[in-house]
């Protein structure tokens, strides 16, 4: 059997997946995936050492590694992982280039995923030791607590080592959806802390696959771009080496919530909040897209239907509402337990940093005000964090009800109302800026909103310290991010755009709640989703 060349590539199956990967990696567009794998490689080695580790971690000293936990090996260690940080972040500004440029295609990007993360898969967690709390939340349940009663200390066992000690005493944040997931992993491994985060991260892979799906069909839906959608929802370091690298459950919730937009905007409106319901299930943030799915299905409603509007609001309402409680009962009833988990989260308030505006307005009051009058700090939190729930009880249903009238209304308005919980709340971690990402991934994709993201989240993502802990406190380390931020920004910034851009798909959205049914002359009430 002679080797397949060029002009006799496998007409498909695996061998034609096979031949295609090695056709991309052998090109020129993949030296950007190759770069990025080479630094995500050197994340992995120096993960060992200065990543979120155990704090006992016998299997390094198995290893006869265990020294690059302290003294010089702490700081080789700490070397890689940042060298593979910079490579990665050089490969996504590179390669947002030709997203610009418009050379790239979803290929490129789906296939520069699986470079990028296919040494990740064997790392150790960075930038965060939420997977600890994952794997202790989820024994509590298989040892017959309530993780929404008890905390993890409740249960002693090894898993209970690795856990943040102020996470310890707290109760599950989490949907009944995710519990169970970290249940049946903590089933299958017992108390293998190695095991345990190695299984957790594939459970993980579901969601990355579904925003691969959904992100570039939401995009072309709105007369968006498939390739720019991915790279800034996708190849994101704030996803691949956060959510991927980190184990976080944010990558189910966010998949799921796409695959859900995408759905519903195709017209699969059941699928679509049962989806929905799935990521609620998972963390509570998805819900904040419900709402405005509801209109999309008031539209088709009246679209397809006839319906008038009050009755295809009321239909799509009461039937969003049936089936979402019907999923998220189903779920808690296979995880056996009830709706305590909505009161565990008020425990982001123990978090404090300067993700949020409140609380970055309750540190610079302290700071400058301390300089001329003495400053109770947690007494002036307190009020920013009050002000902070205000304005995020004002401005949801105003934004739900002036974002109604298009499906790219719609996207606007649930990456808007992402934003303002994101930047309101009490506290808020690099991981949850990924939730308005992937909406905004759809709608931002000029050069300078691009340009913008990238600086955005390169400066999250560098402001982080891979052992879990935030370099926001030191000014070097703020500069630093920033000078990186910059860097980013301005690479693409002045990045050359196409003389003749990549034609777009673009969809005509469904009427609005007000607007005239489809008639003769209806095509005059319509205008293209992408203006």
């Amino acid at each position: 059997m002679t080797t397949p060349t060029p002009t006799q590539a496998p007409k498909s199956g695996p061998a034609h997946h096979l031949w295609r990967l090695t056709s991309f990696a052998r090109s020129p567009q993949a030296r950007p995936a190759l770069l990025g794998a080479l630094g995500a490689v050197l994340i992995t080695a120096g993960g060992l050492g200065a990543g979120s580790t155990r704090l006992h971690d016998p299997l390094l000293e198995s290893l006869h590694v265990s020294w690059l936990r302290f003294g010089h090996g702490l700081v080789l260690s700490s070397v890689l992982l940042w060298i593979g940080v910079a490579l990665m972040l050089i490969a996504w500004v590179w390669l947002g280039r030709r997203v610009i440029d418009r050379t790239a295609t979803e290929y490129t990007m789906v296939a520069t995923t699986g470079f990028w993360l296919a040494p990740l898969l064997l790392s150790v967690p960075v930038f965060s030791r939420d997977t600890y709390s994952y794997l202790a939340q989820g024994a509590l349940l298989r040892d017959g607590f309530d993780p929404y009663i008890v905390g993890p200390i409740d249960n002693p066992n090894s898993l209970l080592d690795n856990v943040s000690p102020i996470w310890t005493t707290t109760t599950a944040p989490y949907g009944p959806g995710f519990i169970l997931v970290a249940k049946f992993v903590t089933m299958l491994v017992g108390n293998d802390v190695v095991a345990g985060t190695m299984l957790l991260r594939l459970c993980m892979l579901p969601g990355l696959a579904l925003l691969i799906w959904a992100a570039p069909r939401v995009a072309r839906h709105v007369g968006g771009d498939g390739p720019a959608a991915l790279w800034i929802c996708v190849l994101n370091p704030l996803v691949i080496i956060h959510l991927m690298g980190g184990v976080h459950n944010e990558m189910l919730m966010v998949g799921l919530m796409m695959a859900a937009l995408a759905l519903t905007f195709s017209g699969h409106h059941i699928s679509g909040v049962s989806m929905i319901a799935a990521a609620v299930a998972v963390k509570a943030t998805a819900g904040l897209a419900l709402p405005f799915m509801v209109w999309v299905w008031t539209r088709d409603l009246r679209h397809r239907r006839g319906y008038p509007p009050a009755k295809a609001f009321a239909v799509a309402t009461a039937a969003s509402a049936l089936i979402f409680v019907a999923v998220f009962a189903v779920l808690s009833w296979l995880a056996g337990v009830g709706l305590g988990w909505l009161t565990a989260l008020a425990g982001s308030v123990k978090i404090i940093n300067w993700l949020t505006i409140p609380t970055a307005a309750a540190n610079l009051i302290n700071v400058f005000g301390s300089l001329l009058f003495p400053v109770n700090f947690y007494a002036v939190l307190h009020v920013a964090r009050i002000i902070g729930i205000a304005i995020i009880a004002i401005s949801l249903p105003l934004l739900w009800w002036r974002f109604r009238h298009t499906d790219r209304e719609a996207l606007i308005g649930i990456a808007l109302v992402m934003g303002v919980v994101v930047l309101f709340v009490p506290a808020a971690l690099p991981w949850y800026y990924t939730w308005p990402l992937a909406v905004v991934a759809a709608l931002a994709q000029s050069r300078q909103a691009i340009a913008a993201i990238a600086g955005v989240s390169t400066w999250i993502t560098v402001i982080w310290k891979p052992d879990g802990a935030h370099g926001m406190y030191s000014w070097i380390h703020v500069l630093l991010a920033t000078a990186c931020a910059a860097v980013a920004w301005y690479s693409l910034y002045k990045a050359p755009e196409p003389s003749t851009p990549r034609p777009r798909a673009v969809n005509m959205p469904s009427p609005g709640p007000d607007a005239p049914l489809p008639g003769p002359d209806a095509s005059a009430t319509h205008r293209p989703a992408g203006h």
